[in-house]
């Protein structure tokens, strides 16, 4: 069965010339032109992979962001015209996988979209127990965190990155172990990408993410979580 990309952008020509290359490639791709009718095509058959523009009219791709993490953990690239750093910041930290840039290259769209099914798709299933760590309780089963009463919301990336530290705690884990273990060998030595989740996962875990004391950084070598301040 051949992999399935949702492809979610406005503009009906892009829509037919990347849905010919990514047939021509070998999948197979469902088009909407807005958000709403993306999420609901995959709410009928969860897609394998989406390309989604942000600059959409209703829902743009931010706000869909959202609502597909909660139907699907397939992979997302945003396609966007707009070059702000800030804008690709944000994408990554709301979940996005990858942030492509238009004009772009087919090719390098095709090796991007190629690199994050690969990503998705080649990990193989493996029992994680859950993890207590004073009034942190991390279920990898029910992909859920609680800490005491509170349930605290996690995008996929933030989760695997409280788990690889949480199974360690107390010992660092270097930059580079955690971009390996969490987003793959191609993106050792980009640790901009490791920032940009830390410091979203600071936000929904530290009680001042401006002074961090339950992750913390040690300069030079990279980050640990620390048992005794949950």
């Amino acid at each position: 069965m051949a992999v399935k990309i949702l492809l979610v952008d406005d503009d009906p020509f892009l829509r037919r010339t990347l849905t010919l290359h990514l047939e021509q490639a070998g999948y197979a791709v469902a088009c909407a032109g807005t958000a709403e009718l993306a999420l609901s095509e995959a709410e009928q058959i969860p897609p394998d992979l989406i390309i989604l523009d942000i600059g959409l009219p209703g829902m743009d791709g931010f706000d869909a962001v959202h609502r597909f993490k909660e139907i699907t953990y397939a992979p997302i690239i945003f396609l966007t015209a707009r070059r702000r750093s800030m804008d690709q910041v944000l994408g990554l930290q709301l979940g996005a996988e990858d942030y492509i840039i238009k004009p772009f290259d087919i090719d390098v769209l095709l090796a991007r979209v190629h690199t994050a099914l690969r990503r998705s798709m080649t990990v193989a299933p493996t029992y994680k127990p859950d993890i207590q760590i004073g009034g942190l309780y991390i279920s990898p089963s029910s992909h859920t965190v609680h800490l005491r009463q509170t349930t605290i919301q996690l995008t996929p990336k933030e989760f695997d990155l409280l788990y690889a530290l949480a199974q360690k705690a107390d010992r660092v884990i270097s930059i580079n172990d955690l971009l390996l273990q969490i987003w793959g060998g191609e993106f050792v030595g980009q640790p901009q990408v490791l920032y940009v989740h830390l410091r979203a996962l600071r936000q929904k875990v530290e009680p001042d993410p401006s002074k961090p004391q339950r992750v913390i950084s040690v300069r030079g070598v990279g980050y640990k979580l620390i048992s005794e301040a949950w």
